[in-house]
């Protein structure tokens, strides 16, 4: 793998997981997060402008499995989008003015307009992904044209090149007699002729499969377990995903998954990253961003131990704490090279590390140069980069350990 793709996940990292402990990305001005103008393309001069494909994911009304898909070109937009549970692909096409404003016309397929988009497209000052939010109505000269739906899609990191989608896939399944619900989300790759594209399919799909077996499975009641109160609250499992990163040579998902069994004090959550590289055909592990026989997760944890000792005082974390749960002797898969973390409240960073050392390729011989760890009394979804253990609260059913990878 060239040395780019690193690169590309060290942005990534710094900009949805790592920060800098003296200056919080919370402390930015307001005013900078979003501007309806900014990396709007214009055509300048006589120039031809650039077409650029932007997929989108969001929400009509209470419609939550929207997905669209738009090429820019100019101020020029077609595309098309359509809903989840449905599946059929509805055209638009429209413009942006140079305040963002955008109008989206809809037609069905025998090319009659049948809805009509009006929003503000903008850009996220961070990251750069588009949001474009309106309301949606039919068109003015048909009856109830004056009604208006919200609607909201965001952009997802997506950037494959040729006639090559990212399209969601669900699984819902209700058991009123158990009484418990799954809904659950997975990604697909359509299109291309790349034969890897369905070996990372199957990868996707089969981790939301066992994930909802082993649900299914703990659901079944036991010999002399009492029936479900009716009328109790049952039990659910929910899996949904954010794309990191994808891109012709590789593609990065993690998995937010989060479950309740009746009966229980808390919920459980927790997260799986599948890093997929599409060119080679195989899913990658940490290991596979080191040299052979390499002590990394030494290295990793000696650097996420010292900065963390660092916080300690302002986060409120013990010595003894972070270095059991930080050691890189805890609990790890030898095979796969993903460390166990003992303590939820430590978040192991050394992915960032890992990759820097990687683009310069060397091991850490000046760790004050890695980036710097940032630990959280709550570790949120998004800043987790490496595995917690999860410890399950008396009364509720066992939660497994997840596995993260090397990229959020």
């Amino acid at each position: 793998m060239n040395i780019r793709v690193p690169l590309i996940f060290i942005c990534l990292l710094v900009s949805i997981g790592c920060r800098k402990t003296a200056t919080p990305p919370a402390s930015a001005p307001p005013a900078a997060q979003a501007s309806p103008v900014a990396q709007l393309d214009h055509s300048q001069g006589g120039q031809t402008p650039v077409a650029l494909t932007k997929h989108f994911k969001g929400s009509i009304g209470s419609s939550l499995d929207l997905q669209m898909k738009l090429v820019r070109t100019g101020d020029q937009l077609a595309g098309s989008y359509f809903y989840q549970k449905v599946g059929t692909r509805i055209d638009v096409r429209g413009n942006v003015d140079k305040d963002g404003n955008l109008t989206l016309e809809e037609f069905d397929q025998g090319g009659k307009q049948t809805g009509l988009f009006k929003g503000l497209w903008t850009v996220d000052a961070t990251d750069g992904l588009v949001t474009v939010a309106g309301n949606w109505s039919k068109p003015p000269t048909e009856k109830g044209g004056d009604k208006k739906t919200a609607f909201s899609v965001h952009e997802q990191p997506i950037s494959f090149t040729g006639d090559v989608d990212l399209v969601s896939k669900q699984i819902k399944e209700s058991n009123k007699k158990l009484m418990y619900e799954i809904s659950a989300q997975y990604p697909q790759l359509s299109g291309g002729n790349n034969p890897n594209f369905e070996k990372f399919n199957q990868v996707a799909r089969g981790s939301v499969t066992k994930e909802v077996a082993g649900f299914k499975k703990n659901m079944a009641p036991e010999t002399e377990e009492e029936p479900r109160p009716e009328g109790s609250m049952g039990s659910d499992l929910t899996i949904s995903y954010d794309v990191a990163l994808a891109q012709d040579d590789l593609i990065s998902i993690q998995y937010l998954v989060g479950s309740y069994y009746q009966g229980a004090a808390h919920p459980n959550s927790g997260s799986e990253v599948i890093n997929f590289d599409l060119k080679n055909g195989k899913q990658l592990k940490l290991s596979d961003l080191f040299k052979p026989g390499s002590k990394y997760l030494s290295a990793l944890a000696n650097y996420c131990i010292g900065d963390l000792k660092k916080q300690s005082k302002e986060k409120g974390l013990i010595d003894d704490d972070i270095n059991e749960g930080a050691s890189a002797t805890a609990q790890k898969s030898s095979t796969t090279g993903y460390a166990v973390l003992g303590l939820g409240a430590l978040l192991l960073i050394g992915i960032a590390a890992t990759l820097f050392m990687l683009a310069n390729n060397s091991g850490p011989s000046n760790p004050s140069e890695l980036p710097v760890a940032v630990a959280s009394p709550t570790p949120s979804r998004r800043t987790m980069s490496a595995t917690a253990q999860i410890v399950p609260q008396p009364g509720e059913r066992d939660f497994r350990v997840r596995r993260a990878g090397a990229c959020l």
